[in-house]
């Protein structure tokens, strides 16, 4: 992405355009340039903040209600009174959990390929260090269409996972977000939630979306048709306008 990434105190992030805050929590494996579409699309009538979350440097406490934290933390150092929030993957899990505890600080909710309830991950065969085919198949998973995995793509997962910390540190966040399941607090959330879902997820199947409009009671959900776990990456212009029309049924007042 063309932006620095600001630092302020112990928190970094993305910042761009000016509006009511669009906050994007990224996934485990999600780099920041996994929002670039969205950012760009959005920053021209929101203040679209991406934080950085420290994924590798949660110490003892790695786990999601750590992130959920950091979030929070983040939110009130910016000074957010009221935001937007958007996560994919294992970020839409520590929207999930941030919500459940600051609802007066939400406006909206936005779900794509989120955790929280059930997620297929890299297998039992993951990690497979030094195996770069593999990592690259299981990349390509993530997708629908396996040319959306770049190689530039790749060569990040791949380099996390030759990294024996981050391993540990990526390993140690997937089992919290296994057992972290919100099955029975979705039904407290009351924010207009909008669940916008790739039709040919494999990470968090079609009936995962299913199970989160049930649960969750202002929730919509939207489809994405030949599209897998990162739809605002491989379907950016059906996300952005799905997105845009849900935002502005719900404008922070």
């Amino acid at each position: 992405m063309e932006l620095e990434i600001i630092t302020s105190g112990k928190f970094k992030y993305l910042e761009a355009g000016e509006g009511e805050p669009l906050v994007l929590l990224h996934g485990l494996f999600g780099a920041l340039s996994n929002f670039q579409d969205l950012f760009n699309h959005f920053k021209k009538s929101y203040k679209v903040i991406i934080p950085v979350l420290p994924l590798y440097d949660l110490g003892l406490d790695t786990g999601v209600t750590s992130l959920m934290k950091y979030v929070e933390k983040f939110i009130n150092h910016r000074g957010l009174e009221k935001v937007h929030l958007l996560g994919n993957s294992l970020g839409g899990h520590v929207a999930l959990l941030y919500t459940l505890k600051n609802q007066n600080k939400v406006k909206t909710l936005v779900l794509t390929g989120s955790s929280g309830l059930y997620e297929n991950g890299m297998g039992e065969t993951y990690p497979k260090r030094g195996d770069y085919e593999f990592i690259k198949k299981k990349t390509e998973l993530t997708f629908y269409d396996p040319k959306v995995a770049t190689k530039e793509l790749v060569d990040e997962v791949y380099d996390i996972v030759n990294n024996r910390l981050k391993v540990i540190k990526v390993i140690a966040l997937a089992k919290s977000a296994i057992r972290n399941n919100l099955s029975d607090e979705l039904r407290d959330i009351h924010v207009p939630t909008c669940l916008i879902w790739g039709k040919n997820d494999t990470v968090t199947p079609p009936m995962v979306a299913e199970e989160f409009k049930q649960l969750i009671p202002n929730s919509e959900l939207y489809w994405i048709d030949e599209c897998g776990h990162a739809a605002m990456m491989e379907r950016p212009g059906e996300f952005n306008v799905l997105l845009h029309d849900f935002l502005k049924k719900h404008p922070i007042g």
